[in-house]
């Protein structure tokens, strides 16, 4: 380890860039494998899980790295790309140490743990030699105000290797509070079942809802059915009406109908209505949460629509123009605008002057490859459905479709698949070192 000893806070590590040797970037660090010890010793840090493109955590020895510092860390030598796999012996300090409550040695008082801290050793070894604790009432170590925060030693606290219920996730959260629902979606999945529940429980709606869209069907299902019935509804309420369709297709139609009844109608009724439709059809695919602008609308207002960051980069693409009312089904659909010609006209002309007419837009009941070859056809990546009165229902894009395309566990697949790689000699013989101390 180049450089003076250091100590490190792990929860601080979450995101940081990790460089191979040339100084590439090869993936960020999800979190810290460490292995708990006997008694009061300090628990041996065993390495890093690197996420890597795509999506895939991988294992780095702590001996392989040679720099840790606020941005960045280096390592030398070869990252086996073998999917990481954790073992009954190995604890992650992310995901299952922050947040657990332990107590002090000395008093027997409840703490909880805020992060741990790691310290390397003379023989490039790492240990976690400190915690970070807060706890609500007076008493010692300092700890005379609500909320206070102090770092102890290792060996003044216990109760790590019991098994917690109802573990909070509030440290979890924050260090992973910044990424992508995507990438959160991978580290829930692979989290202990326990943990998993305890992490989704402490999401707010919007966030949970993003992660669920993101999960494979079995975790959905099992997080869904983990959650309080009125809190379950209000996840539902805050994920896209198609994503949420096709999660309570697959649930037993009594438990859909109590979700359904206790969610507002205003986001029941799209919802219900996606659900009459087969799910390889477009009025399965299609969302019901469209852009759509009235025909006096302007282009500067339409393209302030588009510019939503919050907005599926797809529905963006193009805007569906129809008579009032605007919120499906709408009056009569009279065509299509691509955000390409908004940005070719001057602000303040109408949308109804540049509409595109020529393309017919898809029926509810059209197959999933009919859909497909529309959108291949005409190089598009969204498609108004229409019903036989003329009134937009929605929009297939071109994620919807894919969805469907792919195998329907292609999301765990991905999550889940192994590198065709055998295990790195040296992260082998470390991990199994541990498991025989």
């Amino acid at each position: 380890m180049s450089g003076p000893p250091t100590r490190v806070f792990t929860a601080r590590l979450a995101g940081i860039a990790v460089f191979d040797p040339a100084g590439d970037q090869v993936g960020r660090v999800r979190d810290v494998v460490v292995a708990l010890r006997l008694g009061s010793l300090p628990p041996r840090v065993l390495g890093l899980v690197v996420e890597v493109a795509p999506r895939r955590p991988v294992f780095l020895p702590i001996t392989r790295v040679t720099v840790v510092e606020a941005d960045a860390i280096v390592f030398d030598g070869r990252l086996n790309v073998r999917r990481f796999q954790q073992r009954a012996s190995e604890t992650l300090v992310i995901g299952e140490l922050l947040d657990r409550t332990v107590r002090l040695c000395d008093s027997g008082d409840p703490v909880t743990v805020v992060d741990v801290a790691m310290e390397p050793t003379r023989t490039r070894d790492w240990l976690v030699t400190k915690v970070a604790v807060r706890r609500g009432r007076a008493g010692r170590h300092g700890l005379r105000r609500r909320g206070e925060l102090v770092v102890l030693d290792w060996n003044a606290v216990e109760g790590f290797s019991a098994v917690e219920h109802g573990q909070g996730a509030a440290g979890v959260i924050a260090a992973f509070a910044n990424m992508k629902p995507a990438d959160l979606a991978g580290i829930v999945h692979e989290l202990p079942e326990k943990r998993r529940t305890e992490v989704a429980v402490a999401l707010d709606d919007e966030r949970l809802a993003d992660v669920l869209e993101e999960l494979p069907e079995d975790d959905q299902i099992e997080i869904l059915s983990k959650l309080e019935a009125d809190r379950a509804a209000d996840v539902l309420e805050a994920m896209g009406p198609d994503d949420a369709a096709d999660l309570l297709g697959e649930l037993p139609v009594e438990q859909r109908e109590q979700l359904l009844t206790l969610m507002e109608p205003q986001d029941a009724a799209p919802v219900r209505r996606l659900l009459t439709y087969a799910d390889d059809t477009a009025g399965g695919l299609m969302t019901t949460d469209p852009v759509v602008v009235p025909p006096d609308a302007t282009v500067a207002e339409t393209l302030a629509r588009i510019r939503n960051p919050d907005l599926n980069p797809a529905l963006a693409a193009q805007v569906y123009v129809c008579r009032p009312p605007t919120a499906t089904p709408t009056g009569r659909y009279l065509g299509t605008v691509h955000f390409q010609r908004l940005l070719r006209e001057p602000p303040p002309t109408l949308v109804s002057g540049i509409v595109d007419t020529e393309l017919d837009p898809l029926r509810p009941t059209m197959s999933l490859e009919a859909v497909a070859t529309f959108l291949a056809t005409y190089n598009l990546v969204a498609g108004a459905v229409v019903d036989e009165n003329g009134h937009l229902l929605g929009a297939v894009t071109i994620d919807d479709v894919l969805d469907h395309l792919l195998p329907e566990d292609w999301r765990e697949t991905v999550m889940d698949a192994a590198a065709d790689e055998g295990a790195d000699p040296e992260e082998e013989a470390l991990r199994r070192a541990e498991e025989i101390r």
